[in-house]
C-alpha cells in the first residue's frame, strides 16, 4: 500500500472545525461573528436567562480591604497619595457589590419562573466595579455574567462571575451586542473611556429610537456632575432638555433599584420559602 502520510499531514484534510487556520482567514471573519454570537447565546439560553441588568464601571477601582492593604504598604507620599485616593473611590465598589447582591434577591436571578431568570447581573467580566458586581450576585447565591474581551494585555476573568456563563470575546461589536440584547436596566459607576462609551451607546439606541427606552442609572452625583456637564449639552443644543430624562443620577445602591423599578422595571422577588439560607447568612 502506498504510504499515505502526506495527505493525512494536509492542513485540506483537517475537518473545517478543526482547521484553526481556516477559520482565522480574513474571509472567514462572519462565520466567526456567527460563532461568538451563538456560542453566548446557547449558553445563556440553557442557563435560563432571560433579561439582565448590565453593570459598567472602572476596572481599576479596588475594594476597601485591597485600598487598606494598599495604603498599609505605601512608601513616600507619591504612594501614600495614590493609596488614599484608591481608598476614597473604594466606596463605588463596595456600592457595586451592594447592587449587584440587592438586584440578585430582588430582580429574579435566583428563582426560576416558568423556566427563566429575570434581572441576571451581567459585567465586562474583569476587575473593579465588574468584580464588584459579580461578587454581590454571589454574596446572595445567585449566577451572574462575565462578557470578558481579548486585550493586548491580557485581561483574566474576575472570580465571581458564575464559571459556565464566563465568555471572552475577540470582537467589541459582538460583545457590547450581548451586553444590550437582553438589559432591563443599566447601571453605570464611575469609569473611564470604556464605561462611557458603553454609556453613551446606549444612551443613543434610546435618544434615537433604535433601541426601547430603559432604566438607566449613573451612580455617584460627584463624579457625574463634574466629569460631564449634561446641562452644558442642553444650552449648547446638542441634545434636547428632555433627552436628560433618559436617565437618573443616585449615590446608592438602594436609590439605584428604585429608581429603576419607578421607571418600569420588572422585579421578580422569589417567595419566602425560596430563600436559601446560607445566601440569606451570607447577606448578614
Amino acid at each position: 500500500m502506498a504510504d499515505n502520510t502526506d495527505q493525512m499531514a494536509s492542513s485540506s484534510y483537517r475537518l473545517a472545525v478543526e482547521d484553526t487556520d481556516f477559520l482565522l482567514r480574513e474571509e472567514m471573519r462572519p462565520l466567526r461573528f456567527a460563532m461568538e454570537y451563538s456560542k453566548a447565546d446557547l449558553a445563556l439560553k440553557d442557563w435560563g436567562v432571560r433579561s439582565t441588568i448590565i453593570v459598567f464601571g472602572s476596572a481599576r477601582i479596588v475594594s476597601r480591604d485591597a485600598a487598606e492593604a494598599l495604603l498599609a504598604g505605601a512608601r513616600g507620599d507619591a504612594e501614600t497619595a495614590e493609596a488614599r485616593r484608591k481608598l476614597d473611590h473604594s466606596r463605588w465598589y463596595e456600592e457595586a457589590r451592594r447592587f449587584g447582591r440587592l438586584v440578585s434577591e430582588r430582580g429574579g436571578a435566583r428563582a426560576i419562573t416558568g423556566g427563566h431568570r429575570d434581572n441576571v447581573i451581567a459585567t465586562g467580566g474583569g476587575p473593579g466595579i465588574m468584580e464588584a458586581a459579580n461578587r454581590g450576585a454571589a454574596d446572595a447565591g445567585a449566577p451572574s455574567i462575565g462578557f470578558n474581551i481579548t486585550l493586548e494585555h491580557e485581561q483574566e476573568p474576575n472570580a465571581y462571575s458564575t464559571p459556565e456563563l464566563t465568555f471572552r470575546f475577540h470582537y467589541f461589536a459582538m460583545r457590547k451586542m450581548h451586553l444590550a440584547m437582553r438589559a432591563n436596566a443599566l447601571a453605570v459607576f464611575p469609569g473611564g473611556f470604556g464605561t462611557l462609551d458603553e454609556l453613551f451607546e446606549i444612551l443613543t439606541l434610546q435618544q434615537t429610537g433604535k433601541a426601547p427606552v430603559m432604566p438607566v442609572v449613573l451612580f455617584g452625583r460627584d463624579y457625574w456632575n463634574r466629569v460631564i456637564d449634561f446641562e452644558a449639552l442642553v444650552e449648547f443644543g446638542t441634545i434636547a432638555r428632555h433627552d436628560l430624562e433618559l436617565f437618573d443620577i443616585v449615590d446608592t445602591a438602594e436609590e439605584g433599584w428604585m429608581s429603576m423599578l419607578k421607571r418600569g422595571l420588572n422585579a421578580h422577588i422569589p417567595p419566602p420559602d425560596d430563600i436559601d439560607p446560607e445566601a440569606a447568612f451570607l447577606r448578614e
